[in-house]
C-alpha cells in the first residue's frame, strides 16, 4: 500500500514510520517562551500514532531560540555565529528536556540526536546514524533531533531543518515526513493574493512547482520558507518517501490536515534506496562537470558519464569527491562521485577513451562517474 492522500499519514500499513518536522516559530512564541498547551497537543497525537502501531521521529527546532531567551542574547540569539552556538549550548539541554517531559506524560522515552552536515554527507556516519535511529525505534524511543549549531558553522550545516528532516528520513527508512509550517501548505502564488489556490498533490518538483514558492520566513524565527520546504521534497520524494507540508499552527495540526484534507502532498517520484539515496539527498559538491547535450542525454538513458561528453571543469576535487553535473545552460543533470581528479579531467574532457591512457600515463577508468555512483536529479 501507498500513501495516496493525506489521511494516509495516518494509517500504520502505509506510513508505518513518520518524519515530523517542527520549526521554532510554532515551538516558541516571541521572547523564546515555549507554546506549551499547543506542544502537548502534538504530542498528543504522537502519542496516538504510537498506539496505532506508527514510529515517530521528531526533527526539531527552537535550541537557539530557548537558548538566547536564558541567556537575554539579542537578535534571537543570531546577532553572532558565537552568538548562536552559545545560544545552543543552552537551549539543548533545555529543548531536550521539555520534548521529555511532554513525551514521558504519556509513557514515551524521548532520545535526543544532534546532527551537523557532515554526519550525513559521510558515507560511513551516515550509515552509523542510520543503524542508531533503528536502534532507538525498536526499543520504543522517540529520537527528537536538532542540527548540532552549537558546533556548525555555515560551511557544515543544512541551514535548516527542512531538509535535516528530509535526510533523516532517508537514513531512517520513513514512510513520509510532515513538514508543519505557518500556512496549509503549498499555494499556486503567495498566499495572501485571494486567488491563491492551495496545491492538494504534487508528482515531481519542477521548476513550475518551484516558482510557487517564496523563499522568506514571516516568523522571524525560523531559517526556513517554503523553498527549503521544496528542496526536502526533492530529497524525500527522489527516495521513495512521501513529503507533506501542513499548517501547524492549530491545536492538534496532524489531525486538522488529514480530517479535512487540508494540505499539500508530494507524492515520490522513484524509489532510490541505499547508496542511490545517499547520493541523491547529499547537500555539498566538491566541484562541477559541464556536459553537452550528447552526454545528458545519455545519462538520462542510465549510461555513465564518459569524458567525451564534457566541455567543462569548476573546482578542485580529489578521486571519490562528489561533484555536480550540469548542461551547458547551466542546469543540474546529475551528481556523483568521481573516479579521476580535477586536473586528470581537464586533460582528458572532451577526448574518446582510447586517446586516455596516453593523455594520463596510465590505463583509464570505465567512466568519469560510473552509473552506479551516479544519480540523477
Amino acid at each position: 500500500m501507498t500513501i495516496a492522500r493525506l489521511a494516509d499519514l495516518l494509517d500504520p500499513r502505509t506510513a508505518p514510520k513518520l518524519v515530523l518536522k517542527v520549526g521554532s516559530a510554532l515551538l516558541f512564541a516571541r521572547g523564546g517562551v515555549p507554546e506549551r498547551e499547543w506542544l502537548g497537543s502534538l504530542v498528543a497525537e504522537i502519542a496516538e500514532a504510537r498506539e496505532r502501531g506508527q514510529q515517530v521521529i521528531v526533527v526539531s527546532s527552537g535550541a537557539i531560540a530557548l537558548g538566547a531567551a536564558r541567556l537575554g542574547l539579542e537578535k534571537g540569539g543570531r546577532g553572532s555565529l558565537a552568538d548562536a552556538q552559545a545560544a545552543a549550548a543552552v537551549g539543548q539541554i533545555a529543548l531536550a528536556g521539555l520534548w521529555s517531559e511532554l513525551l514521558a506524560q504519556h509513557g514515551l522515552t524521548a532520545a535526543q540526536l544532534l546532527l551537523t552536515l557532515e554526519d550525513l554527507e559521510d558515507r560511513r556516519r551516515y550509515l552509523n546514524a542510520s543503524a542508531t535511529l533503528g536502534r532507538l525505534l525498536s526499543a520504543g524511543a522517540v529520537p527528537v533531533i536538532n542540527e548540532n549549531d552549537s558546533v556548525a558553522t555555515e560551511e557544515i550545516r543544512f541551514g535548516d531543518n527542512d531538509r535535516l528532516a528530509a535526510r533523516v528520513a532517508q537514513a531512517a527508512h520513513a514512510s513520509a515526513v510532515v513538514l508543519l509550517s505557518d500556512v496549509d501548505g503549498l499555494y499556486d502564488r503567495a498566499p495572501s493574493d485571494p486567488a491563491a489556490r492551495l496545491m492538494p498533490r504534487i508528482e515531481g518538483v519542477t521548476e513550475a512547482v518551484h516558482a510557487m514558492a517564496s523563499g522568506s520566513s514571516g516568523s522571524g524565527l525560523g531559517r526556513g520558507g517554503m523553498t527549503s520546504k521544496l528542496q526536502a521534497a526533492e530529497i524525500a520524494t527522489r527516495a521513495g518517501i512521501s513529503l507533506a507540508i501542513i499548517n501547524g499552527t492549530h491545536p492538534r495540526p496532524l489531525q486538522r490536515a488529514t480530517g479535512g484534507d487540508i494540505g499539500t502532498l508530494f507524492l515520490p517520484t522513484r524509489r532510490d534506496r541505499g547508496r542511490k539515496a545517499w547520493l541523491g539527498g547529499r547537500q555539498r559538491m566538491k566541484g562541477a562537470l559541464v556536459i553537452d547535450t550528447g552526454c545528458a542525454g545519455a545519462l538520462l538513458r542510465g549510461g555513465s558519464l564518459l569524458a567525451s561528453g564534457i566541455t567543462g571543469v569548476d573546482g578542485t576535487f580529489r578521486r571519490g569527491d562528489p561533484v555536480g553535473v550540469r548542461d551547458t545552460d547551466g542546469k543540474p543533470v546529475a551528481q556523483g562521485l568521481v573516479e579521476y581528479t580535477s586536473a586528470e579531467i581537464e586533460r582528458i574532457k572532451g577526448r574518446r577513451s582510447e586517446e586516455h591512457a596516453e593523455l594520463l600515463g596510465y590505463a583509464p577508468r570505465s567512466a568519469v562517474i560510473h552509473r552506479d555512483q551516479l544519480v540523477l536529479l
